[in-house]
């Protein structure tokens, strides 16, 4: 079986893992970092490790596997940088909520995935299809985005209770918008909801490993990537 080295590029840290070792490793990222200093700590941190390819999740728009935008919470340089050139060997870059989508994906139709940390990340899978969502910079309320108030900015403004009753009204009213048979929620914050509405469950952010190994998965017939992103 091929082994994956997972990375999971976050606003706080980078975090990393290899399929079969079940160990993992991080470092802090934040506003400053950019993906050669990125890629130079991800080298030196499993240097020690063995691996044949790599699946990155980023917190920005991707397609066709090339970072179209700069993430919010990190530095610049991210945008078409090559990661295959940079690491030397196969990359498959995707959205980083739907690498945790992908992986806490359990069947029973449409599953929305939505990761509550700093921002809103948001993802729609089915049956061998992804489909990365930016459902963060949706409208809402004034002159605000959807993230503004979902995300911790929005949680160290109007306070714990409020937070709750905003993010539960979102979390049914867009589980309703894509049809969805259910909802998974990650990130930092999902825990602090007390009580989840009626077809939501608590994923876990270890997830996004098993989903950088489905990113590899192939079909047995076509020897092509099983999951189409879209």
């Amino acid at each position: 079986m091929k082994k994956i080295l997972v990375i999971d590029v976050g606003g706080s840290n980078v975090k990393m893992m290899v399929s079969a070792e079940g160990k993992r490793r991080r470092f802090p990222s934040g506003p400053r970092l950019g993906p050669r200093e990125a890629v130079a700590q991800i080298r030196k941190a499993t240097s020690d490790w063995s691996f044949s390819a790599i699946a990155i999740g980023i917190p920005a728009p991707v397609r066709g596997g090339r970072i179209l935008s700069d993430p919010k919470h990190l530095g610049k340089g991210w945008a078409g940088f090559d990661f295959r050139k940079a690491f030397g060997k196969p990359v498959r870059v995707i959205n980083d909520a739907a690498l945790q989508a992908l992986g806490s994906y359990h069947g029973g139709g449409r599953m929305l995935f939505l990761g509550l940390g700093t921002g809103l990340g948001s993802a729609l899978v089915w049956q061998d299809h992804v489909l990365p969502l930016e459902f963060g910079d949706l409208p809402y309320q004034d002159e605000y985005i959807i993230e503004n108030w979902l995300g911790d900015e929005g949680f160290a403004q109007i306070g714990k209770k409020n937070w709750l009753r905003e993010t539960s009204y979102a979390i049914k009213q867009l589980k309703l918008a894509v049809i969805a048979d259910y909802v998974v929620l990650g990130g930092g914050n999902a825990r602090l909801l007390e009580e989840l509405p009626k077809g939501v469950e608590l994923g876990h952010n270890r997830k996004v490993y098993p989903g950088g190994v489905r990113l590899w998965e192939t079909d047995p017939k076509t020897k092509r990537p099983r999951w189409r992103i879209m």
